[in-house]
């Protein structure tokens, strides 16, 4: 992850794209950057999906798909590839799906490029100091701890001990009245 301490944005030569998300979030995105950045050499995608993105040229670039790298050896050529093949930027799909949420940080945490997230409306930012504001809002939203959705959360998770508490102690009581049964 280089570029986090400044908000220089480097040119779409090489760009890595993390399909982490719905196939429609990538294959919209590809048409734009194939149009808007006349300097890019090549597109890569990281996938788990079968198949190609209906948007996606092979004469520019590669389709990786997790299950060819499974395993720690698996991982490390992958982690290597990227950092050999010199990406410029690494697009990453952040749509509150869980899909490939390790292998997506994990690749963003490796790969040596400056990021982007991309949510589920298509929007994205920079993943850099001068967009923290941005990014403690996308996780306090994705916590559930924005909006309406906030006081329900808190509410449970302050009502959590107590409910574990009841729960252990109703177990508790079930099997020693068990056990006096049976004596």
């Amino acid at each position: 992850m280089r570029y986090f301490l400044t908000a220089t944005i480097p040119p779409f030569r090489r760009v890595l794209l993390v399909e982490s998300g719905s196939r429609y979030l990538l294959e919209d995105l590809l048409p734009g950057i194939y149009s808007h950045h006349p300097e890019c050499e090549r597109v890569d995608v990281v996938t788990c999906f079968p198949g190609a993105p209906s948007t996606f040229d092979p004469a520019r670039g590669e389709v990786f798909r997790v299950h060819q790298f499974q395993g720690r050896e698996g991982r490390k050529r992958l982690y290597a590839h990227l950092k050999q093949t010199g990406y410029d930027v690494c697009g990453v799909i952040c749509s509150g799906e869980a899909i490939m949420t390790k292998w997506k940080w994990a690749i963003a945490w490796q790969a040596p490029s400056k990021i982007f997230i991309l949510n589920e409306n298509g929007d994205y930012f920079w993943l850099d100091r001068f967009q923290l504001s941005t990014i403690r809002q996308f996780m306090l939203f994705r916590a559930g701890l924005s909006g309406a959705n906030a006081v329900s959360t808190l509410g449970r998770l302050a009502l959590f001990p107590f409910t574990l508490g009841f729960l252990l102690a109703f177990a508790g009581w079930v099997h020693l009245r068990r056990k006096v049964r049976m004596l």
